[in-house]
């Protein structure tokens, strides 16, 4: 018998504390649903009011939703890589669009997350989009396809953004069963429906609400434009905040401006696309887990729901990611299983390579002293338990987030800085570092500053560009 057996049957104590004596001999499958550039606009975590999300809220009624969940870089390429190899950035070299892993010298040497569950015994198949771009097919094995990635497009932009040529939005196409996300949850529904002689590892990687904002009509028709409710800013948004930290969040970028949005009369639209795909998406997700549920292992599957990043939708003065604030950021996580507390929230800070290493303990495989993510098998029994641990966000060397759970303290790479005090500021809007009766909390989140830093591999994306510029016009 394989010494790497489930934890699959448990004794459940008010604590939810592990109970390996209970465990059957099957091992655990995994099913991973990432879904592109989703913010916390879902019900369960409240971003926006009005959000239906109705698939999302109840998976994360059967497991741990952690509300202090977030990315490590801004961005798709980075985030999807530090997840995969569970190291940071600022280790790896990888902070843009750009390269691909195999051009990280040091990521070479960790293995990628579906490629040790490969090793260990799995089935690991995936569809959509878990790595950016073209890694998909290389690093993902048995790949099920991208189904048209960020498809299909309408003959001519739908509307007058003259910008880059994704970023558009409204009613397209006319039908769910048109888009690559309907496709892959119906690759997603038939692999759950097939008979296999080995422990299953399936990603599913949705591709909406990432820009272009298209969904069929009947997604908008939930968000009357009448009754929409734009997200809360403040009148000064950029207030306290350093002008590194302006530059860094604008210079060469490609999403509209704020100004223009302003002028052509385009947040609510962006608003309204932006919330009919997180309920196009959400009902795709919806389909995987019924399927799931439907099927044999419905109880002996470990499920992680997880976004690459956050999203701007006016905040800040802003639109789209790359950003060190907490819209940026924060990414909306969910992890479901035998064992796992059932209804909880999470408030302490996680960070998306925290997955790998906990998918190693939960299933049961040994752990990989390489990974520089944390195991939350510990907040997965208690989401109130002793956690020292911190996230981190890094926009390019030198310029960081660090997460706790009280605070966001951010510094950028021309010494400046910004602190938040979420207990009484969960928007961000009044930057206390320079308040005395916060020094003690700066001190102790400047520590979490890495002082190695690895050089910028890649180069010409949009974040090298941005970067780049932030640090012409430096002081």
């Amino acid at each position: 018998m394989n010494k790497l057996t489930a934890l699959c049957s448990l004794i459940v104590a008010p604590l939810m504390m592990w109970n390996p004596a209970a465990a059957k001999e099957q091992r655990p499958n995994v099913l991973l649903i990432a879904v592109d550039d989703l913010n916390d606009w879902i019900g369960c975590m409240g971003g926006h009011p009005q959000a239906k999300t109705p698939n999302m809220d109840r998976l994360a009624a059967r497991g741990v939703l952690f509300t202090n969940a977030h990315c490590q870089s801004p961005v798709c390429n980075p985030s999807r890589a530090s997840m995969m190899t569970s190291l940071y950035p600022s280790t790896s070299g990888i902070y843009f669009l750009n390269p691909d892993l195999e051009q990280s010298p040091v990521s070479q040497k960790n293995t990628l997350l579906p490629l040790r569950f490969q090793q260990d015994g799995y089935y690991v198949t995936g569809a959509g989009k878990l790595f950016h771009g073209q890694q998909n097919k290389k690093y993902l094995p048995n790949y099920g396809g991208s189904f048209g990635g960020f498809g299909p497009l309408p003959k001519k932009k739908l509307t007058s953004y003259p910008g880059h040529p994704l970023w558009d939005w409204g009613v397209f196409p006319e039908r769910d069963d048109q888009t690559p996300d309907h496709k892959i949850a119906a690759w997603g529904v038939a692999e759950l429906q097939k008979k296999h002689d080995k422990p299953l590892f399936l990603a599913t990687g949705f591709y909406r609400p990432h820009v272009p904002q298209y969904a069929p009509q009947k997604w908008f028709d939930l968000y009357p434009m009448e009754t929409l409710q734009l997200p809360k800013v403040a009148s000064d948004d950029l207030k306290g905040i350093p002008q590194y930290g302006i530059n860094l969040t604008r210079l060469k970028h490609v999403s509209p401006t704020f100004k223009w949005v302003q002028e052509n009369k385009q947040w609510k639209p962006l608003v309204q696309s932006y919330l009919a795909c997180v309920s196009f998406v959400d009902h795709q997700v919806g389909k995987v887990l019924d399927a799931l549920d439907a099927s044999p292992n419905k109880d002996n599957t470990y499920i992680v729901l997880y976004t690459d990043h956050g999203f701007h939708l006016g905040e800040k003065e802003r639109f789209a990611k790359r950003s060190l604030w907490r819209d940026g950021t924060r990414t909306p996580m969910i992890i479901v299983g035998p064992g796992i507390a059932k209804g909880k929230k999470c408030s302490k800070p996680a960070q998306l390579l925290d997955i790998y290493p906990t998918l190693l303990e939960l299933t049961g495989l040994k752990a990989d002293p390489k990974l520089e993510g944390n195991s939350l098998v510990p907040l997965l029994k208690n989401p109130e338990a002793d956690w020292p641990h911190f996230a981190r966000t890094s926009f390019g060397p030198g310029n960081y987030a660090i997460v706790s759970e009280r605070f966001r303290f951010i510094q950028y790479n021309d010494g400046s800085e910004e602190l938040y005090d979420l207990n009484k500021d969960s928007h961000e809007w009044n930057n206390v570092v320079k308040n005395p009766e916060y020094a003690e909390a700066v001190k102790q989140h400047r520590l979490q500053i890495p002082q190695d830093r690895h050089p910028i591999l890649g180069k010409r994306s949009t974040g090298h560009q941005s970067y780049s510029a932030s640090e012409a016009l430096k002081k």
